[in-house]
């Protein structure tokens, strides 16, 4: 596996494989990586030639100050798991490579209601953070493929936004979300979960199990004055181990729109966030239609 830490040098790279007829998947990262990060690479690497990791936790992107700070850190770790993965590169950059004149007075994304909702409206600013690294990584990497997991649904309803934006060409695959045995959705944010928080984090699965089943038991039309009867228990299951709730609710699986009037024939997610502790876990689960 190569380390790269500047993009003069990875484009330097990737411009003699792109010469040589190789295709390049790309799975940016934050670190702290785990089996649902490599299970990127392997979609990655089945899809293209050559794989690009990037690790950069990214501080634009952290409307909590103290979340950017308490962001888990395992460089040496996430290493070693890229290169039993078969990670072809490892692009590194430090803040200054990326946002060479600062992070102050960076530009703006025309990104809609898509941030005025869910995780927009729980986390203002956040997802002009996250365009902003990613304009950048793609400018550097110019990918032909882009993997990312399911578990940020809004973020990559969010990128792909900006990759309309940008006239990209790379194709964007949105992967499955890899969960623990027992069905917490794997996240860089468990590790800071203490032993009893993460014995309880497991009632999100149960929730969103629930709110599927009950779903699925129901006739599957009417509108929003219905949601509650499928949201409401939900938040009452992650209430009684001691979550702090967001958000449950049941949107549109293509726009995200929270629905007003559901049936069958639309497509539709669930999603939730909720605290434990200190620590901010999402997840989400497509709703069948029958």
């Amino acid at each position: 596996m190569l380390l790269i830490k500047n993009a003069a040098d990875l484009d330097r790279w990737l411009g003699k494989e792109r010469l040589a007829g190789r295709s390049i998947g790309f799975v940016p990262t934050l670190g702290a990586l785990h089996a649902g990060h490599i299970s990127l690479i392997d979609i990655s690497k089945k899809a293209t030639d050559l794989t690009v990791c990037s690790i950069f936790v990214n501080p634009t992107q952290f409307n909590d100050p103290k979340d950017f700070q308490k962001y888990p850190v395992t460089i040496e770790k996430d290493m070693s798991l890229l290169e039993g993965s078969g990670t072809h590169v490892l692009f590194l950059p430090s803040v200054e490579e990326l946002y060479p004149g600062g992070i102050k007075g960076l530009e703006n994304y025309e990104l809609g209601y898509l941030e005025t909702i869910l995780e927009g409206q729980y986390r203002p600013g956040h997802f002009q953070g996250v365009c902003q690294v990613m304009r950048r990584l793609l400018d550097r990497v110019r990918p032909d493929h882009l993997f990312m997991g399911q578990k940020d649904y809004q973020q990559c309803m969010v990128v792909r936004r900006l990759m309309d934006l940008m006239g990209s060409g790379t194709v964007f695959h949105t992967c499955p979300i890899v969960r623990e045995a027992d069905g917490l959705a794997m996240s860089s944010r468990n590790l800071r979960l203490t032993s009893a928080q993460r014995t309880k984090a497991t009632a999100i699965f149960r929730a969103l199990s629930k709110l599927k089943e009950d779903w699925e038991a129901s006739d599957g039309k009417g509108g929003a004055e219905n949601a509650p009867a499928l949201t409401d228990p939900a938040k009452v299951l992650l209430a009684a181990q001691d979550f702090k709730v967001d958000y449950v609710e049941i949107a549109d699986a293509v726009t995200l729109e929270p629905l007003r009037k559901f049936n069958r024939e639309q497509r539709t997610v669930a999603l939730v966030a909720a605290f434990m502790g200190e620590v901010r876990l999402i997840d989400n689960m497509l709703l069948e239609n029958h």
